[in-house]
This record gives C-alpha cells, structure tokens and sequence, in this order.
C-alpha cells in the first residue's frame, strides 16, 4: 500500500470528510443505528454499495483522464442529488487540499474539465498524481466508505470507540475484496463500469437534507 493512500485515508486529510457521516446521521435518527451490532451491518451495508461504486471509480481515475466522461458516469449512478451534493462538495474540497500537496496540470485539467468533481475522481487522480496504483485507489475508497460513519456513530451516539473500531477491522476482508474487484473493472471504458446501487442510502440521504434544513444538524450527510 503507497503512502499517499494512508494519507488520503488519513482523518487528519483536509478533504472535509469529517462533515460528512455517509446517512449515519439519519440512519441513527430514525433508530437504524443504535449500537455496535447494527453498526456494523450499516458499515457492511454501505461498503458493497456506496463503497464499492467509490473504489470503481476512484481506480478507473487513476489512468484515464476522460474527466468529464468519467464524473459524468459517476452522477449517472448516482441518483439521489443530495448524495450528488455530498460528493461534489467532498471532491472539491478534496482537490483544494490535493492542489496544495500535489500540484499537478493533471489535476488542472481535472478541475477544468469539472470544476466540482466527484470525490472518487478526486481521490483516484490524486493516487496517480502521486505515483499510486489503482489498488491504492480503489482500497483508500473502499476505506472512506465506512471509516467516516464509525467515527460519526462515536460521536452521535457515544458507542465504544474501541468496539467501533473493531467493527471497522473486522471488514478488512471485505474492504480487500470490494478493491480487487475494482481493479479488475478499472481498464474499462466509462460507461461499462460497474454500477452497485443503494436505494435506501438514497433515501436516507434525501430525509436528511430535507431535516437539516428544519433543525441543525451536525453532518452536512
């Protein structure tokens, strides 16, 4: 694993992740999320869904620089626009941090193409910028999916940071996997990567946007 992907990966990353709870916010206020058990399948749920799309993505945009082509595919498979949102707002702050560490005509090129990119895209340019391979792509992604909700399930609901944390480790398996299968899609055009859907993140997150905006919440999703 490149060191650029352990600091990608790294919550001290200025990449505004830290506003962000991936629908574990919502999915606590609606008593999905109550402990560690149900942590955990939220976690399990999330990285085979959202998670895996990420690491689709983030390793496909290690080498190909169809930039619009590429976040458009990405906003296809995205249907909420709440989460469209979310990962506009994540990328952008991502490629402001990224621009500061790793300043590239690659990533100018990025940012001409798309001014606001999708994270993923963000993050697999970034890894390439800096000499990673799709793998560091594709599992810094598969990693952001559920390591940003456990932290966020600490701080909302008080769990065991310790029991959280071994939630989180407990998936390295499944993270390990849900990268390989990215990497093995990475060299296909655009428009045939694959496309794992998560309706009720989905729906989450358009409940949440509709909530923040009629009491204050403390994620922005």
């Amino acid at each position: 694993m490149d060191v650029i992907a352990l600091v990608l990966a790294d919550s001290r990353f200025p990449g505004g992740g830290h506003v962000h709870s991936g629908g574990l916010e919502e999915a606590a206020a609606r008593g999905l999320v109550t402990d560690v058990a149900s942590l955990h399948l939220f976690l399990s749920g999330r990285l085979s869904t959202a998670g895996e799309l990420a690491a689709v993505f983030a390793a496909a945009a290690v080498k190909c620089h169809e930039w619009s082509e590429l976040d458009s595919e990405l906003d296809a498979r995205t249907p909420s626009p709440a989460q469209r949102e979310a990962s506009r707002a994540q990328g952008r702050a991502t490629a402001r941090a990224g621009r500061r560490a790793w300043p590239s005509p690659v990533l100018d090129d990025l940012l001409a193409a798309t001014p606001r990119p999708h994270h993923a895209v963000v993050l697999g340019a970034l890894t390439g910028i800096a000499g990673g391979s799709s793998g560091d792509a594709a599992i810094t992604a598969a990693y952001l999916s559920v390591s940003g909700p456990a932290s966020a399930a600490i701080r909302l609901l008080g769990l065991d940071p310790f029991a959280v944390n071994a939630s989180v480790t407990s998936l390295a398996a499944a993270i390990e996997a849900v990268a390989a299968r990215a990497v093995a899609s990475s060299g296909l055009p655009p428009a045939d990567l694959p496309a794992p859907g998560s309706p009720g993140l989905d729906l989450l997150a358009e409940a949440h946007v509709r909530h923040h905006k009629e009491e204050v919440r403390l994620f922005a999703s």
